[in-house]
């Protein structure tokens, strides 16, 4: 493996349209890439097919890793390998759900939970859907796609094997890759918008607290947030 700082100019190098630099990243990162495809080897997906996904996936990770992130190369990598591994599985699979509709739908859930906190009582569709600018639809659809679809006991293939047989550790790495997108918008936000969200979504702040850590009116957080929620659902999609 290379070193972090060497891993770090290779990156600049790649980024600036070096194909030397990252095709160098590429063969001393393909232990990584080999240790993550491990765990989908039992899919109907070849070992080559598995590599250049995951090579693809680390290209990717190249091309937009930024050292502002505040992790190693390496560790952001790893999701993203991984989610382009998956990605290529869902879209392949009966049921295709996007990256952005299912970060929506994190946000979403997360509204209610702060919604019900507010106001002691779950939200009406119609409710959430003026908050995210969004039609009664999407909101039910953005929901809807992050329940599970089928029975863990149903079969998957010819030899009788149950889903639940091929599920061998908790993987989050959805989940990961949702709190990168996310953390990469919401750094694109000015000082004031930034703050409303992290306090509000991230330091669990009713409305209350957060206007009277700014010195507004809780009717003026209410509508600074519900822009705020609109403008990231805008770039997420």
């Amino acid at each position: 493996m290379l070193e972090h700082s060497e891993t770090l100019e290779l990156i600049a190098k790649s980024q600036a349209g070096d194909k030397q630099a990252a095709s160098k990243l590429l063969e001393c990162n393909m232990p990584l890439i080999k240790s993550i495809i491990k765990r989908y080897r039992n899919t109907s997906i070849e070992f080559d097919d598995l590599v250049q996904l995951g090579s693809l996936g680390l290209y990717k990770a190249i091309m937009n890793f930024n050292a502002d992130f505040g992790v190693r190369f390496s560790t952001y990598a790893v999701p993203m390998i991984a989610g382009e591994i998956k990605r290529h599985i869902r879209d392949d699979g009966p049921i295709k759900v996007s990256r952005q509709t299912k970060t929506l739908a994190l946000m979403i859930n997360r509204h209610i939970e702060r919604f019900r906190a507010d106001n002691n009582r779950e939200p009406t569709v119609e409710e959430i859907a003026k908050d995210f600018d969004l039609t009664g639809y999407d909101i039910v659809f953005a929901l809807d796609s992050t329940r599970m679809p089928i029975s863990l006991y149903e079969k998957y293939d010819d030899d009788g094997m149950f889903l639940i047989d091929s599920i061998k550790t908790e993987d989050k790495t959805d989940d990961v890759i949702d709190k990168i997108m996310l953390r990469e918008v919401i750094n694109g936000l000015d000082e004031r918008d930034k703050k409303i969200i992290i306090l509000r979504y991230y330091r669990d702040k009713t409305q209350n607290e957060v206007a009277k850590m700014m010195g507004v009116s809780q009717v003026q957080i209410s509508r600074l947030e519900n822009r705020i929620l609109s403008e990231i659902k805008k770039k997420l999609v």
